[in-house]
């Protein structure tokens, strides 16, 4: 599978053979239920549920243009977090993901990775490590290409980098991809003992080819403009089918991360769509400033992500 750029997603998701269930943790977001109420028009979702304030929300959805009585309201009492309510009607079954609405990361995740509400778990590939996974559509680029780490784990260290690959690499190839390309960025090419990143690249490249990490192809150090130019590779001698080709850009820390992201969305004119992963479902995390576009794409990739069979 294939995805070229946030239409095919979008088809994606609208072709699912059932409708995944998006539920709203914090409701009182225009942007938030813009994105969802689309979503829903669209055919990718089913009946949003969405928590907190029923009244306030209605009203919200109303003023959007949309009708309550398509959407499932859950009021919150105030002073309770909402995202406890929401984490707790996904584990009844009454949904498939969460989505940020009028709330802190903090406050979302925080119940998600309580192992009383049975959502969080070590016996993932990554041992129950929550990474971001940005997807970017690039202009001039024909592919989607995810970056990761940029906006979870801080400073990765060796094992915490394999656990983002696999994190990464277990959502692309649910998603369809079937071997996906993973370059780990670092500022050269060469193993230099001075620069750790460069090290722990080098012993991500060979925990791959023993097979400790699998289902992907792990390359690096690899600096950033011979991961994406197979023009460049070649103008500085590396030798590699895959530059030009990577999927995932493993970044050296959250900052690199942060950095490289939001370069590409200012100055590259880049979209984007983003996902937290790791615990038993997806969450969609994006800024309060971010467009109701950006957060619909989310919602589509998180629909994907969260659905149980692709081929």
């Amino acid at each position: 599978m294939e995805y070229r750029n946030f239409e095919v997603l979008v088809e994606r998701a609208r072709a699912l053979p059932g409708k995944r269930r998006c539920v709203v943790a914090g409701a009182e977001d225009e942007h938030v239920l813009e994105a969802v109420l689309a979503a829903e028009k669209a055919g990718i979702i089913g009946l949003p549920v969405l928590t907190g304030n029923a009244r306030h929300v209605a009203e919200l959805v109303r003023s959007l243009g949309g009708a309550p009585d398509r959407c499932v309201l859950s009021d919150v009492p105030d002073g309770e977090n909402p995202a406890q309510r929401a984490v707790e009607l996904i584990a009844s079954g009454a949904g498939d993901f969460l989505v940020k609405g009028r709330m802190d990361t903090k406050d979302l995740l925080k119940p998600v990775v309580d192992r009383a509400n049975n959502l969080h778990t070590e016996d993932s590939p990554s041992g129950g490590l929550m990474s971001h996974l940005a997807f970017f559509q690039i202009p001039g680029v024909d592919r989607l290409v995810v970056v990761t780490d940029g906006g979870m784990v801080v400073y990765p260290d060796l094992n915490r980098k394999k656990g983002l690959i696999l994190n990464a690499v277990t959502t692309l190839r649910a998603m369809g991809w079937e071997r996906p390309r993973v370059a780990v960025l670092c500022a050269i090419e060469k193993l230099n003992p001075k620069m750790r990143e460069t090290v722990e690249a080098a012993e991500l490249t060979e925990m791959n080819r023993r097979g400790e990490i699998d289902g992907c192809i792990v390359e690096g150090p690899i600096s950033y403009d011979v991961a994406m130019s197979p023009e460049i590779a070649a103008i500085k001698g590396y030798e590699s089918e895959n530059c030009g080709r990577f999927d995932v850009l493993l970044t050296p820390d959250m900052t690199a991360g942060n950095l490289l992201g939001k370069s590409l969305l200012v100055s590259a004119h880049a979209q984007l769509a983003g996902i937290v992963v790791g615990a038993k479902i997806p969450v969609v995390v994006t800024s309060r400033g971010s467009s109701a576009e950006e957060k619909f794409h989310s919602i589509a990739l998180c629909a994907v992500a969260s659905a149980p069979h692709l081929d």
